[in-house]
């Protein structure tokens, strides 16, 4: 029905999450009605992110050197480990300003369904920051989805033999909901009010 290169535009567009069909055919055509500085704005910053943008050599959080910002700060609290599935995770947390130790991403959460077990996640490297890092406090900040709790269990099992203290960020989370998507004041009270994990289920603060 298209042209050719507009609607190679259009299915490429359709491929990114979120986007079906009309979404990506507007999108296609609001970009090729757009001033052209505008376009070559667009694909140089994508250029350029995909250029530059990495993941953080200790904790698998999005930077642009070896280290994220996070990591390469020395004010953190080195012994507060706070466990995430994405990065995206990690800014969602940060913008609540409430948490000032250092994080971890596993990169998902374990989803047999899915095909994702312990070994696809970033659990050694976990484990071998606990004793090199002197962390006492480890965070399970997974989704409060069936993925992300099944993870927290698993994690919170693996851990609590290794001395180390292990909480789970309290329930204002609304169940079957995102990180990314939870606002300041209820992530930050989540946040505030996590949980030890495993026999004694009272409040942290």
């Amino acid at each position: 029905m298209y042209a050719d290169a507009l609607q190679q535009a259009i299915d490429e567009l359709g491929r990114l999450p979120g986007i079906g069909p009309k979404s990506a055919q507007r999108l296609a055509f609001h970009l090729l009605e757009s001033d052209p500085a505008d376009v070559e704005r667009l694909t140089t910053a994508i250029s350029e992110m995909r250029a530059r943008v990495r993941f953080c050599d200790r904790c698998a959080n999005i930077a642009e050197d070896d280290l994220c910002t996070v990591c390469a700060d020395p004010r953190r609290d080195g012994s507060v480990l706070c466990v995430v599935e994405e990065p995206r995770d990690v800014v969602a947390i940060e913008r609540t300003s409430g948490f000032g130790g250092h994080y971890h991403v596993l990169g998902g959460a374990i989803s047999p369904i899915d095909g994702v077990g312990p070994d696809q996640l970033r659990i050694r490297d976990l484990l071998g920051r606990l004793d090199a890092e002197e962390v006492g406090e480890v965070i399970l900040a997974t989704n409060p989805t069936i993925e992300g709790e099944a993870t927290a269990m698993y994690l919170a099992r693996l851990l609590e033999p290794l001395g180390v203290e292990v909480t789970r960020i309290a329930s204002g989370l609304p169940v079957g909901g995102d990180l990314e998507y939870a606002d300041e004041l209820t992530l930050g009270r989540a946040l505030a009010g996590r949980r030890k994990v495993g026999g004694d289920e009272s409040g942290t603060g």
